[in-house]
């Protein structure tokens, strides 16, 4: 019938076959195709909507009848697929703005005649005589002039679109991301986590080849058997995935050097400095840590508002003022906390505090009598020691049981 193909240029799977043997198969058989794939008439052929796991678009292709004919073409490196991104990008922006000026000449011209006509008082306010022939004419001019003025707005709505669209174009074709350090910084994550797992991938299957080599049986989860030729076919396919993501990374790595690098990290960013955060302009750092600050944002329609993002984010600092809290211990001995239900907010456990020190409590467990708690009325010998502290999203400052808030009680 035909064949099908892996183009590595495009990593796109296509289907050749003639129009003949499309036309033949039944509904269902092109129903099952257009789910998978689109018709491309510059290939010449039906393209696979996926660009990574291809199994379902084999799988059709098989289940058709096609022939597998292997590879075509090289696989780009990333930057190359970046720079064939950014002409297309551009070309389609010059083609947006066109359609752009296209529809705002139409609207002119539609609207043309109702401004001209405007001018002329007599015009907008001439009375429509029923019955009379000129009347009649004069209406049916007017009704048409003012369906084209109106056309001509949707004229203008269309220009507009169309503008926008040539704008997000040429952001693509600009490639203004690559100046941005938390997107690098996120790519970068991206590609360590996928060669991870290629490594992982790889070193399974190399496993594997060796105890098929040595006589063993194994099976895929789907109870299929695997081959020796399966998994060395596997290898080499993740080796060229490897090496793909390894440039990618290296790109990423280059942009991110080009700019600074991250000049922000747990070394000079302490809790309590006033920074200057992307999106969120001041803010203050609550917690440094290894990878992330978490901050809470000061100006704007957001303020007060705690977030967390990678140091990338930090644009510059504005007060570098370390700030060391103390937390105060706002319990007493003969204090009973509570955990409350979210419902309801009934009394789920109840817990007295037998001892206290300078940053944390002791706690034993008491009785609930209709739903209070009973002082002194020890249900447990257990004695719990728990360690104050204060909420990094919000201002409650206390211990925690078993993830719970634990909230002083008052009769």
């Amino acid at each position: 019938m035909g064949e099908y193909l892996l183009n590595q240029e495009t990593q796109k799977i296509e289907m050749h076959f003639d129009k003949s043997d499309y036309m033949a198969l039944s509904d269902e058989q092109k129903k099952e195709i257009k789910s998978c794939f689109l018709w491309s008439g510059k290939a010449g052929a039906w393209v696979s909507r996926s660009t990574n796991n291809h199994y379902r678009a084999r799988q059709i292709a098989e289940k058709l009848g096609l022939e597998n004919s292997g590879k075509v073409g090289e696989r780009l490196s990333y930057a190359e697929e970046l720079e064939r991104k950014s002409e297309r990008a551009e070309a389609r922006a010059e083609r947006y703005e066109q359609y752009s000026e296209n529809a705002e000449i139409r609207a002119e011209n539609l609207q043309s005649d109702f401004n001209k006509y405007r001018k002329d008082w007599s015009w907008l306010t001439q009375p429509i005589i029923a019955g009379h022939s000129g009347s009649r004419a004069f209406a049916n001019h007017k009704e048409k002039v003012m369906r084209r003025y109106e056309r001509g707005f949707a004229e203008y709505e269309k220009s507009a679109y169309y503008q926008d669209r040539a704008a997000t174009a040429r952001g693509t074709a600009d490639n203004a991301k690559l100046q941005d350090r938390v997107y690098l910084h996120n790519r970068i994550k991206d590609c360590n986590k996928n060669l991870k797992k290629y490594q992982e991938s790889i070193v399974a299957r190399e496993q594997n080849l060796y105890k098929l080599q040595n006589g063993e049986v194994l099976k895929a989860w789907d109870g299929s058997l695997l081959t020796i030729e399966g998994q060395e076919e596997g290898i080499k396919n993740t080796l060229e995935k490897y090496d793909y993501e390894y440039g990618k990374l290296e790109f990423f790595e280059k942009c991110l050097a080009d700019l600074g690098g991250i000049q922000f990290s747990k070394e000079n960013i302490k809790a309590g400095y006033i920074v200057n955060m992307k999106r969120w302009d001041r803010c203050e750092i609550i917690t440094a840590g290894p990878v992330n600050v978490t901050f809470k944002i000061l100006d704007g329609g957001a303020a007060g508002g705690i977030l967390t993002d990678p140091y990338a984010a930090i644009e510059s600092i504005v007060k570098a003022t370390e700030k060391k809290e103390e937390i105060e211990n706002p319990y007493n001995v003969g204090d009973i906390l509570c955990k409350h239900r979210p419902a309801d907010d009934s009394i789920y456990q109840a817990f007295q505090v037998i001892k206290t020190t300078k940053t944390g409590v002791k706690l034993q467990q008491i009785a609930l009598e209709n739903g209070k708690p009973i002082k002194d009325n020890f249900i447990s010998d257990k004695q719990s020691q728990k360690k104050i502290v204060k909420g990094k999203f919000s201002d409650f400052v206390g211990v925690y049981y078993d993830d719970w808030q634990l909230h002083k009680y008052t009769a």
